[in-house]
């Protein structure tokens, strides 16, 4: 799972200090999320991070360290997940995506994506984000 993010560039083309995060629509609905999945026996929670950001949002980028873990009941199945979440610094927008399909995905501000987001983990883990980042910038 992971928050794919990235600054905003200024008119003249340089990195602001203006966060942007991408969401994704769910296959079932218009909910809007982070890129989330699984992750196979052979690869690590953040090569699955990385695969699912390719697969369900389009983006290749930097896997940074991880913002927690999560523990979450599956509605569909009734059973409770550990949900790892890892912010991914978004170096590259693919234009053919495997879900591309299937999926809308959109650049939003903090506060917008935290609006929108429909699961609490998922807002946590945003502010824990916004957080780290800020304390780097000082």
């Amino acid at each position: 799972r992971c928050i794919p993010y990235r600054y905003k560039r200024n008119s003249d083309g340089t990195l602001s200090t203006d966060l942007e995060v991408l969401v994704i629509s769910s296959q079932k609905c218009q909910k809007m999320m982070f890129p989330k999945g699984g992750w196979e026996l052979d690869e690590s929670k953040e090569q699955a991070a990385l695969r699912e950001s390719i697969e369900e949002a389009g983006v290749i980028g930097k896997v940074e360290c991880e913002l927690g873990k999560w523990d979450f009941m599956s509605k569909r199945y009734g059973t409770f997940y550990e949900g790892y979440m890892f912010p991914l610094l978004v170096k590259e927008e693919l234009t053919l995506w495997p879900e591309q399909n299937v999926r809308q995905r959109t650049w939003m501000s903090v506060k917008e994506a935290r609006d929108v987001c429909q699961h609490w983990w998922m807002k946590e883990a945003l502010d824990i984000l916004v957080e780290r980042l800020t304390s780097l910038q000082q």
